[in-house]
């Protein structure tokens, strides 16, 4: 495992180096570094190492997650008011119709089949989105307008709340009955993981104040945040949490109680996140399986393109009669397009459970993370210049 994390770092670090000097996302060389030392490429990685991937991963998520609940003012979230609350479900239910009208007619599945690979690609991907945002947040770009914070808040949800129809579709596809108290789990995990990260962020700050140390400080934050994500875990299948947004509560919390760790904390995470990315864009491009992609052909490029341009549309209509200029809501547009950690993560699953749809959808969420995730960020790179105002 430690030749392993040895390649991952080194490999992953110059192929990110060397898509930054070809004007490409860094996360595009370190996916394509992953696909090549993983399982599915010249075998590199030990399969202890990768047996821990997933838990590596949301490592990753928790620490650019922590990073950005300690930048985001909730002042900033006030202020953009009812798009933001869109944004957290809105996109996701135009691209998921768009797979429901659109899959059956291209592929030979079912209806219920099609919501089921809709609700696996409907997530965006706060590793891609997250940091991105925050570099713009620092830089000044958008932040009049609090844009920066509107596409933040709203990637965080997204994906709980995808999550949720996802074991809602998974449960149909597989012949169950769902209720509909099933549907009830999207708000009672969104509420519940925001009560429970400000109550953290709370406590944490009060507790931080015994601990004069900054590394110590660190992580003591940083295993909060892993104990929340431990807390969704152990509640699984009887109370619906989300761990991530009640990590991303806690830093927003931690921030507004103690504006002293609000300013020494952040580029301490920054510099954590760091190793975090390559950790996470290397691993995720491990997970993919470049065979499925390659024998997937045109008519599974063309329907993630398809549904991407109708969720565009679902963004589109959250913007509608905000106070957002059209270039602004064109950057936010393409900035909720990026897909990547959500799909490594569930792309499988149908497959194990032997779901007959299960191939197929494994091979569009692998096609997507391919094209959507260094497309995306390189068009968040280009883009913002150009479309967002700059505040000094």
């Amino acid at each position: 495992m430690l030749t392993s994390l040895a390649l991952l770092f080194i490999v992953g670090l110059f192929a990110g180096s060397a898509a930054e000097k070809l004007h490409l996302p860094p996360l595009f060389g370190m996916l394509l570094a992953g696909i090549l030392l993983g399982p599915f490429g010249l075998r590199l990685l030990s399969d202890s190492l990768l047996s821990i991937s997933a838990d590596l991963r949301q490592l990753a998520l928790v620490i650019i997650l922590l990073r950005a609940g300690l930048s985001l003012d909730i002042n900033d979230l006030k202020r953009v008011g009812r798009p933001a609350f869109l944004m957290c479900f809105l996109p996701a239910c135009f691209e998921i119709a768009a797979m429901v009208l659109i899959a059956p007619r291209i592929f030979n599945i079912t209806v219920i089949e099609a919501a089921l690979l809709g609700s696996v690609i409907g997530a965006v991907s706060p590793a891609v989105i997250v940091p991105k945002m925050l570099k713009l947040m620092e830089s000044g770009y958008g932040s009049e307008k609090s844009i920066p914070q509107l596409i933040l808040a709203g990637a965080s949800v997204d994906d709980v709340f995808v999550i949720v129809l996802f074991s809602i579709f998974t449960s149909l596809a597989a012949g169950g009955t769902v209720t509909l108290l099933s549907f009830a789990d999207i708000p009672v995990s969104i509420l519940l993981g925001a009560l429970i990260g400000c109550l953290s962020g709370w406590l944490l700050q009060r507790l931080l104040k015994w601990v004069k140390s900054e590394p110590y400080q660190v992580l003591l934050v940083l295993s909060a945040a892993l104990l929340l994500c431990g807390l969704e875990n152990s509640l699984k299948g009887r109370v619906a949490l989300s761990g991530l947004l009640a990590v991303m509560s806690m830093g927003i919390t931690l921030q507004k109680c103690s504006p002293i760790h609000a300013k020494t904390l952040p580029p301490i995470f920054s510099t954590l996140w760091k190793g975090g990315e390559i950790m996470l864009f290397v691993l995720v491009g491990a997970a993919v399986n470049i065979n499925y992609a390659a024998a997937a052909g045109l008519p599974a490029v063309f329907l993630i393109f398809c549904v991407l341009a109708i969720r565009m549309l679902g963004v589109a209509c959250c913007l509608f009669k905000s106070d957002l200029s059209g270039r602004e809501r064109l950057f936010c547009m393409i900035a909720y397009t990026p897909k990547a950690t959500v799909q490594a993560a569930i792309g499988s699953i149908p497959l194990a459970m032997g779901l007959p749809c299960g191939e197929l959808i494994l091979t569009i969420a692998v096609l997507s993370i391919l094209i959507t995730a260094p497309l995306g960020a390189f068009m968040i790179d280009l883009t913002y210049p150009k479309l967002l105002q700059h505040t000094s």
